[in-house]
């Protein structure tokens, strides 16, 4: 569901902002959403 909500916000569909996030998730070897949000923190992308 929250995926939905920030695509929408975003304009885009929700397989895109998952395949964004898959991409992400793979160039920071984050193994799940939750270690792709504390890498966020810790390199300052997200306050």
């Amino acid at each position: 569901m929250i995926t939905a909500q920030i695509a929408g916000k975003l304009f885009t569909s929700p397989r895109t902002l998952e395949t964004h996030r898959q991409n992400i998730m793979e160039k920071t070897r984050a193994k799940n959403t939750a270690a792709l949000v504390k890498t966020a923190f810790s390199q300052g992308w997200l306050t």
